[in-house]
């Protein structure tokens, strides 16, 4: 999912916090008890309720159908709105980034769910082939640009890359954000690097009309630990059992729901649901650590 920063609400966060078969068709309501007649859902990376409307009210419908029961959207600002709302019961279900997880995990004890592995999201540094930058050993002293400050497919994932050189992400390198999706810095000259997921970059070639070989990319990570789906814990754990395990049965339905939107299908290219295994998370704290962040997700 692309990430909106929110290291610049973190302070504010904190204030507030101390005041069947794959192919199932199944939509009864289970007899299980508080099994909820409504639940209020957030996307954390939707942009308020014109884009929750755009692009996942089909989503949404499927899976209402599937844990049969209603659910309505709960559009929020950032993850530190979402915390706060879980904390006060406002909010039931949250579709979280990685790091967006870890800090609802931390702040609101939520509960996870079921995790959305996409296979191609992977985090890609790109240059411009004139500069003689040919590895990202060769970045230090040099200027990279991301998109937001605590994205995980632009900022912690190119963090990542740069420690696997063996450089330092708070003195070896400096960090330009920009908030769009362009190579324009980097044919400028304006910047030597730009860290960005390899889905965008591709993106951004095609649109801008520009060649892989001119502005190649020098370092690609491993698959980005998926969006994990989280549920208030105030849920019973039949409940929550019940939930992930429909969730589980009906990925196909999922998924055809969220391609059904053309820049979901491209951003979710192959993805699919699983359970959430804690330990791929890890590398995400362990990066918080590097830049002294850990306390985010503590």
């Amino acid at each position: 999912m692309k990430r909106r920063s929110f290291f610049w609400y973190s302070c504010l966060f904190l204030a507030s916090c101390s005041a069947t078969s794959r192919n199932s068709t199944k939509t009864e309501k289970p007899a299980i008890a508080n099994w909820p007649d409504t639940l209020r859902f957030a996307i954390t990376d939707a942009d308020g309720e014109e884009e929750l409307n755009r692009d996942y009210q089909d989503f949404r419908r499927t899976l209402e159908k599937i844990l049969a029961c209603t659910i309505e959207f709960f559009p929020v600002a950032s993850t530190v709105a979402a915390a706060p709302a879980m904390l006060t019961g406002d909010l039931d279900l949250a579709w979280a980034g990685p790091l967006e997880y870890l800090v609802l995990q931390a702040r609101a004890k939520a509960i996870p769910l079921v995790s959305l592995q996409r296979p191609h999201f992977r985090t890609s540094i790109s240059v411009r082939g004139d500069r003689g930058i040919k590895t990202v050993a060769d970045l230090k002293g040099k200027t990279i640009e991301i998109n937001e400050v605590g994205s995980t497919g632009s900022h912690l994932g190119t963090i990542k890359l740069i420690m696997d050189a063996g450089l330092n992400p708070n003195t070896d390198v400096k960090f330009k954000t920009s908030g769009e999706n362009t190579m324009s810095g980097l044919v400028s000259g304006e910047i030597d690097a730009l860290g960005r997921p390899e889905h965008r970059y591709q993106a951004m070639l095609q649109d801008e009309g520009l060649t892989a070989e001119n502005y190649p990319i020098i370092a690609i990570g491993e698959p980005i630990p998926g969006d994990v789906f989280v549920i208030n814990s105030q849920f019973d754990l039949p409940v929550v059992e019940e939930m992930r395990s429909r969730i589980l049965a009906n990925n196909e339905k999922l998924m055809a729901a969220i391609w059904s939107v053309e820049e979901l299908k491209v951003r979710f290219q192959d993805a699919f649901f699983e359970p959430v295994d804690a330990s791929k998370y890890e590398e995400i704290r362990e990066i918080l650590r590097a830049i002294g962040q850990e306390n985010l997700v503590q």
